[in-house]
């Protein structure tokens, strides 16, 4: 395996081996007849490395599948560079895989701030940036983004905050709601999208909505200022475990007990819950769209996932969510390169992504499925809550819509 690096940068590449080959089309640079190069960035380093477990899946199962001959008798080559989650260290990553490695297109960067900040780069560049990590809905704009489609772990931002404040009012329609955001625009789509579900109610409704910034070393004092309001239900935004586990412990300290909802991208029992103590994370809630891990599983996409792990990748933990995230998201990619066939021109990579139709993937649970068209990128629209008990994520909910 080669390495590279860009201050400090990691390079995972899916190994190399003769395939079959198949007649090449006028092919924009990453392709050749035997390989698809491509390119992502991780935050192996800084306030968002435990993330970093998403690219590591990528690239074992990208080693999987070449392994059974790679897409269309060609093996994937992913490139993967550190950006420590800091946005300028995110553009010179990402114009060093387009300038300088000759990528085909970007795949599964993590986090709304980073891949904002190469959005409009690689839209102008006409790069395809498949599967960007983030849950913000500004990623479903194909009319001014053509080139940029994200895939979250459940519906939008906008559309989660909807579910978790339906399903606390329907509980209590008179709740006060407490809410930490990540000052960001992930944060604020998130909240827009509490005031959205609140509706005319919303003023009243919000007893404090405060922030909080990713590399701030603690959000005790904004937690201690909540706890204060005696609000019914707190909800906690963020997308760095380090923050959630915080925020689940220091509300816990205080002796508050709202109804509490995680973001989508910390309902992790490995990153989050442990470290905020399991008796203070018990009874947490989340929507996913992802089934929830149990080494007691019967589940046919789940026992495949656990072996995958066991064989490829033994010393992460099969329950880390941000694993189980990697493999679906790396399912996904797979699907869409397998329908380009061999027109692997940047059009037409872009074209087969915004072309799924009720994609089963083995990971999702009953009844979602992706779903894209040239007017709508949003791969994932529903979901269901999860609770933490038993020290494990539990469905507790139907199929929850999320809203147009």
């Amino acid at each position: 395996m080669r390495s590279s690096s860009v201050a400090p940068a990691v390079f995972l590449a899916a190994s190399l081996s003769l395939a079959a080959w198949t007649p090449a089309v006028a092919q924009q640079p990453g392709i050749t007849d035997t390989e698809i190069k491509f390119g992502n960035i991780m935050p192996y380093s800084g306030p968002a490395s435990a993330l970093s477990v998403t690219g590591k899946v990528f690239a074992a199962y990208f080693d999987m599948i070449n392994e059974r001959g790679g897409v269309n008798g060609r093996k994937l080559n992913m490139i993967s560079l550190d950006d420590g989650f800091s946005p300028p260290k995110t553009v010179e990553a990402t114009r060093r895989l387009v300038e300088n490695d000759g990528v085909a297109f970007m795949f599964g960067t993590m986090g709304t701030a980073p891949s904002s900040a190469t959005a409009k780069y690689l839209n102008g560049a006409k790069v395809p940036h498949l599967f960007l990590i983030s849950s913000a809905s500004k990623w479903n704009e194909p009319a001014t983004r053509p080139w940029l489609m994200a895939l979250p772990w459940a519906p939008n931002y906008v559309e989660e905050a909807g579910i978790e404040v339906r399903y606390a009012r329907a509980k209590n329609p008179n709740a006060r709601f407490a809410i930490l955001y990540q000052n960001d625009d992930a944060g604020k789509d998130y909240l827009r999208g509490v005031r959205q579900a609140l509706g005319a109610d919303a003023d009243k409704a919000i007893a404090m909505a405060t922030s909080f910034e990713v590399a701030d070393p603690t959000v005790d004092s904004q937690i201690l200022t909540l706890a204060n309001t005696k609000a019914d239900v707190f909800l906690i935004y963020s997308v760095t475990p380090r923050a959630c586990a915080q925020a689940i412990r220091k509300a816990y300290e205080t002796g508050w007990r709202p109804t509490r909802f995680i973001a989508s991208g910390c309902a992790n029992k490995d990153t989050v819950m442990v470290p905020a103590g399991l008796e203070a994370a018990s009874g947490i809630m989340s929507v996913v769209a992802l089934k929830p891990y149990t080494p007691d599983s019967k589940d046919a996409g789940l026992v495949a996932y656990a072996d995958f792990m066991k064989s490829r990748l033994p010393n992460v933990d099969p329950a880390n969510f941000a694993a189980g995230y990697g493999y679906m998201v790396a399912q996904a990619l797979v699907v869409v390169l397998e329908q380009c066939k061999n027109d692997l021109s940047r059009a037409n990579i872009m074209a087969q992504a915004a072309n799924l139709k009720n994609v089963s993937l083995s990971m999702l649970l009953p009844g979602i499925t992706l779903n894209t068209s040239p007017t709508d990128y949003r791969p994932i629209k529903d979901g269901y809550m999860v609770e933490f008990r038993d020290n494990q994520l539990v469905v507790i909910s139907d199929l929850l819509r999320g809203g147009s």
